[in-house]
């Protein structure tokens, strides 16, 4: 009956969200509410573990995700991001222009939300096709690739960094681990797959082909583009080096440990972006505080549909759903890691947003990781790769690559959803080998 309960709750989400058009936050609240009534739950109590779900899982992630986005838009609005694009475009070259805007995609998708990646780079990707008369597919996928990856995989965005938190998993290890994953899942599912669709022809809409193009003065310089950009991950995997190879007391390993938590690292990095990206560029104060002030208001409804999937996932452990639902898979002979993507990837084909999917298949499968031998940042891994899989037309990504790449239905599922699927499946197969050896 628990479990029968869960499936219909999933199947409400999924037609609050995708049917009825019900806003994410709201739709989760609901859910909640229902699941824990209908498992027997005091109609108090739900309302209670629903505030105490919001709070855990909002409590690290407002600090995370809300510096995450100060640091993006710094990115952006620099024009760090541009200066990025250029130059590592003219260092690689046309012959290898793929693999100049996987980097790009990488180093830019990190520090910044998936949606705003996009609006930045797709344009300089349509003018990078022009000027090389390269098919527009073949320059823009490895792009998407990268950043698809960067936003299932990779701390501080959203969803890993959420499911993270519900795990308890380290989160320089998952980054660690991430990057490991991500270059296979990038390479197959970026330049090699965008090599076989070069006959299907893509003309982005007149209105994109002109992005706003900074010039050369304007923007910062390379290496501090790249650097300021990259300095959570520099900060994070340095802790979790100092933390594998350096004596538990010893003080450089406690300093590196210190300034490589994940909102050190970010409130760090954000300060350096200040002055690196602002003032040294001769910004005065009032106008990077500006920058900073709207960076804030664009992720507003992504932390309540967060906030609503930690509700769920309270729901889900105070109804004993969660730990029923572990009873019976400690029983399958299945790899945990494949029954937590495998999950991942049901919600994120019925609900269609990955950080929907993420964080309900976390909430889900949360009893497996605290079984002895399953590895909790595997788990964060495989969930991040099964959210990815199988986007199309209730996925707003679907739509965003559909509209700027003017392509049908059908070229964009042979596509995009491609692309997509081959870097959940790469994702699961790089978890599955790295358990191996960790």
């Amino acid at each position: 009956m628990p479990l029968l309960i869960v499936l219909v709750g999933i199947v409400f989400l999924f037609l609050l969200i995708a049917r009825f058009k019900l806003n994410g936050f709201i739709a989760f609240v609901l859910v909640s509410l229902f699941v824990g009534i209908a498992q027997g739950m005091d109609p108090i109590a739900v309302i209670d573990s629903i505030q105490a779900g919001i709070g855990s899982i909002l409590g690290f992630l407002v600090i995370i995700l809300g510096l995450g986005a100060m640091l993006g838009k710094l990115v952006a609005d620099s024009g760090a991001a541009q200066r990025i694009t250029t130059q590592l475009v003219n260092r690689f070259g046309k012959k290898n222009v793929q693999w100049a805007v996987v980097l790009t995609g990488f180093i830019v998708g990190i520090p910044m939300f998936y949606s705003v990646g996009f609006v930045i780079l797709v344009p300089l990707v349509f003018t990078i096709a022009a000027a090389t008369g390269l098919p527009l597919i073949y320059v823009g996928l490895p792009m998407l690739a990268s950043l698809s990856v960067t936003h299932g995989y990779l701390p501080p965005h959203p969803a890993p960094t959420a499911i993270a938190a519900t795990f308890n998993a380290d989160v320089g290890k998952t980054l660690l681990y991430g990057i490991v994953v991500a270059i296979p899942a990038i390479i197959v599912g970026g330049p090699l797959l965008s090599r076989t669709m070069k006959h299907i022809k893509a003309t982005p809409l007149a209105e994109f082909v002109n992005p706003t193009v900074l010039k050369d003065e304007e923007m910062p310089g390379t290496g501090i583009s790249i650097f300021t950009a990259l300095l959570p991950v520099i900060l994070i995997a340095m802790a979790a080096l100092a933390e594998l190879l350096l004596p538990a007391n010893a003080p450089l390993q406690q300093i590196l440990v210190f300034v490589g938590n994940p909102v050190m690292a970010m409130l760090l990095s954000v300060l350096v972006a200040i002055y690196t990206l602002g003032l040294a560029r001769g910004k005065k104060m009032t106008e990077v505080m500006d920058t900073v002030g709207s960076a804030v208001t664009g992720i507003t409804m992504v932390l309540l549909i967060i906030a609503g999937a930690g509700a769920l996932k309270q729901v889900l452990i105070d109804s004993g759903v969660s730990e029923y639902i572990g009873g019976l898979l400690k029983g399958s002979s299945v790899s945990p890691l494949v029954l937590a993507w495998g999950i991942a990837t049901v919600i994120r084909v019925c609900v269609g947003s990955a950080t929907v999917a993420g964080l309900t298949a976390a909430g889900i499968v949360l009893p497996l990781v605290q079984n002895d031998g399953v590895s909790a940042e595997l788990m964060v891994l495989a969930i991040g790769s099964g959210s990815l899989m199988l986007s199309h037309v209730n996925d707003s990504g679907f739509w965003l690559f559909k509209e700027y790449f003017n392509l049908g239905i059908k070229d964009t599922l042979r596509t995009w959803t491609v692309m997509e699927t081959t870097v959940g499946v790469m994702g699961l197969l790089g978890v599955l080998v790295l358990d191996l050896f960790v």
